[in-house]
C-alpha cells in the first residue's frame, strides 16, 4: 500500500519548480506539511482543497517520513 500511496506524490519541472506535489496539481508536499503542522485537521484541508484527497494526505505523511529516513543531514536554516 505504500508503494501505491507515493505514487499520489509527483515531480515535474514545469510545475511548482519542481518541488515534490500532489498528483501533478500545484499543492506542493511542503504546504500540505505546513498546513498540519499550523494544527489544522486533516478533514479541515480536505474541506478547504476539494480536488484533493484522504489518500494525498496519507501519501505526503509517508513522504515526509521517508525523506526523515536519510542517514545523514548537512546543516539546515532555520526560521
Amino acid at each position: 500500500m505504500n508503494h501505491e500511496l507515493l505514487k499520489h506524490i509527483t515531480h515535474n519541472p514545469d510545475i511548482c519548480h519542481g518541488k515534490p506535489c500532489i498528483r501533478g496539481l500545484r499543492y506542493p508536499v511542503e504546504f500540505i506539511l505546513e498546513l498540519l503542522s499550523s494544527s489544522m485537521t486533516t478533514e479541515e484541508i480536505l474541506s478547504d482543497y476539494k480536488d484533493l484527497e484522504l489518500e494525498d494526505i496519507q501519501a505526503v505523511l509517508l513522504f515526509a517520513a521517508r525523506l526523515s529516513q536519510i542517514k545523514s543531514i548537512h546543516k539546515i536554516a532555520f526560521f
